[in-house]
């Protein structure tokens, strides 16, 4: 399926993350922080906002801990 961020209504909760943290997980990738801010902007939210919608994503997508990939 295809993530698409957009904006909705939840009840806030405080993430927070140091720019170090983010500079750290986007270097291991090859892309900058800036990504996030650019995706961000792009979709009309903000950064935290993405972010948790980011995680919703994962975590909707996410094998249980003890399931064997289909592909293996």
């Amino acid at each position: 399926s295809k993530f698409i961020p957009k904006p909705y209504k939840k009840e806030p909760i405080t993430i927070r993350m140091s720019s170090e943290k983010i500079e750290q997980t986007f270097a291991r990738t090859g892309q900058a922080a800036e990504q996030i801010d650019r995706l961000s902007a792009e979709f009309n939210l903000s950064r935290s906002a993405f972010i948790n919608q980011c995680i919703d994503y994962a975590m909707e997508h996410m094998s249980p801990p003890n399931q064997k990939d289909s592909k293996e």
